[in-house]
């Protein structure tokens, strides 16, 4: 939940707008920790049923240089082990925007705030056949505080600035899309449909 990220201390030091500062306590506010694991929808079973879609995030920066800023996966992690991937997460109980601004601070110790924030791209995946579609929003932020470290070691193992047209290998499918989507100007994916 927001309120993990920050002590009261912490927040009060951060240079964040008004704003900001209220979505995180409206957050906090509206979604008390239940300490009960998520849980997902059942999977598609192909037929005529309405079926749910999972809500990913991720975030889209670039350097001065115009180079992409990506993690290494660890190789234990759940989800592409050993592979670059954009800083993520799953929307839990929360807007998407506040997803995105949680993950940015737990995963790499970043600070944005959602004025600077804007959807570039969304990819509608699946990835593997009868798995939970995932609606994956990214999001580029034009500015952000901190540089990018990790906080997660149990997830990611670094974090390194890309050339968009050198991209490390092996990339989440979807990642690599997105990018090159973002760069012509695209708005839409999909990918294993």
């Amino acid at each position: 939940m927001l309120l993990r990220w920050f002590t009261p201390e912490e927040l009060g030091r951060l240079r964040l707008s008004p704003a900001t500062r209220d979505l995180i306590r409206r957050h906090a506010a509206e979604n008390p920790p239940d300490n009960q694991p998520a849980t997902a929808p059942p999977v598609w079973d192909g037929g005529s049923r309405t079926v749910l879609n999972g809500i990913g995030v991720h975030l889209h920066l670039e350097d001065a240089e115009g180079r992409v800023l990506l993690g290494l996966r660890h190789p234990d992690s759940k989800y592409a082990g050993n592979t670059w991937h954009y800083l993520a997460g799953r929307c839990e109980q929360e807007p998407a925007l506040a997803c995105l601004l949680r993950e940015a601070w737990e995963e790499a110790g970043l600070v944005i705030d959602p004025a600077d924030v804007e959807l570039v791209h969304v990819v509608h995946v699946v990835d593997t056949p009868g798995s939970l579609p995932l609606m994956q929003l990214v999001f580029r932020a034009r500015r952000w505080e901190g540089t990018p470290k990790v906080r997660e070691s149990d997830k990611c193992l670094a974090w390194q600035w890309w050339p968009r047209d050198e991209l490390p290998d092996p990339i989440v499918s979807y990642t690599r899309t997105a990018i090159t989507a973002i760069a012509k100007g695209r708005a839409y994916s999909q990918l294993g449909w």
